[in-house]
């Protein structure tokens, strides 16, 4: 029987590195690629931005390529990381909302231009180094489920992909931990093995997402006022791309006592402040929904809601409701439920359900 081709996206980093190598031992046709998203020509400037995909990342995975015995290419997809990614992520802030760059990255250039170019060259499958497993479940659907390790699952960033996504897809990762993907990484002598994680938004590398807005839109935004939840200006603030639901730093307002902010409000460039029980809601609305283990459902279903990356699932009703928007209400309030993040739902089979985003 031939075997089947799969191409690896590979971050240059440890765990997309022992995908390919797990992988080839497995008996697949290993290809290694690494994707291109920069939009900056300037060598000097690409060899600073380390992320997933700088000019680092492509020197490492080649390197790592070689010792396994797989071939390597890089791949362009600057032209689909701007418009799915960046300009979206640009577009989020301006609005008043926090994106999640790595979610829109996954859906649109990793499972949708990566797949698309992997398929015109022969392949059967794409896979990363995401610690998370794909299943079938009992509805016959297949779905993402968390990984064996909840320290390291990576799923919420998941819950967007399609049927025909999944079906193409292999995640080889997502039945170890990290410190075991470690282990067999100095074992095999991929040289990446003790590379640390990357954690910043790979194309903002000085984590000042609204200097790196200012800078690509040439726009500088206007400076507004802080308020309370009565409306009463409190202080001035330096324009509201600076500012996310929840935060307590960065404020500079002396109102002795700790203070969050609880809302933007674009229309009237406002910034408003709250108390630390402000910041606590127990109901969100969720659109742009994608349904992966059920398909859509009628009636409210008592699912697991996790309302960000770092956040653990959290019981809660959730109801669709006729503009296809879903209506979740927790067992208890949630801090600082963000529009623009993803809200993922799970099942007591640790499976996702369906995701949206909170609006």
């Amino acid at each position: 029987m031939e075997k089947k081709k799969v191409v690896v996206g590979m971050s240059g980093g440890v765990d997309s590195s022992v995908a390919a190598y797990l992988l080839k031992e497995e008996g697949y046709d290993v290809v290694g690629v690494t994707m291109q998203i920069w939009q900056d020509e300037d060598e000097c400037t690409l060899e600073k931005q380390g992320g997933c995909c700088g000019l680092s990342a492509v020197e490492d995975a080649r390197r790592v390529a070689r010792v396994i015995g797989i071939p390597y290419y890089v791949m362009n997809f600057k032209k689909e990381f701007k418009e799915n990614v960046i300009d979206y992520f640009i577009d989020e802030y301006k609005r008043g909302r926090t994106p999640n760059p790595c979610i829109a990255c996954n859906r649109y250039v990793k499972w949708e231009a990566l797949l698309q170019r992997a398929l015109e060259i022969g392949a059967d499958y794409i896979a990363t180094g995401h610690y998370a497993k794909i299943c079938k479940s009992d509805s016959g659907r297949l779905t993402v489920k968390t990984s064996v390790t909840s320290k390291k699952d990576q799923s919420y960033a998941l819950y967007n992909l399609t049927q025909f996504q999944l079906e193409h897809t292999l995640m080889p990762v997502g039945d170890y931990s990290k410190d075991e993907i470690r282990e067999i990484a100095q074992k095999v002598g991929i040289p990446v093995a003790n590379k640390p994680d990357s954690q910043e938004i790979c194309f903002v590398s000085d984590d000042d997402y609204a200097g790196y807005i200012e800078r690509e839109t040439g726009e500088k935004f206007k400076e507004g006022d802080f308020v309370d939840e009565e409306g009463n200006v409190i202080g001035r603030h330096k324009g509201i791309i600076h500012y996310t639901i929840g935060q307590r730093k960065g404020l500079n307002l002396a109102m002795g006592h700790p203070v969050f902010v609880n809302k933007l409000d674009v229309e009237k460039n406002q910034v408003v402040i709250g108390d630390s029980q402000s910041v606590f809601k127990d109901i969100l609305y969720a659109d742009n929904v994608n349904y992966m283990a059920w398909d859509k459902f009628n009636e409210p279903k008592r699912l697991y809601g996790k309302i960000r990356y770092s956040a653990k699932p959290m019981p809660c009703t959730v109801t669709p409701m006729e503009d296809g928007r879903l209506k979740a209400l927790f067992d208890e309030p949630q801090r600082a439920i963000t529009p623009g993040q993803a809200v993922v739902f799970y099942n007591d089979n640790n499976e996702i359900v369906c995701g949206g985003t909170i609006c």
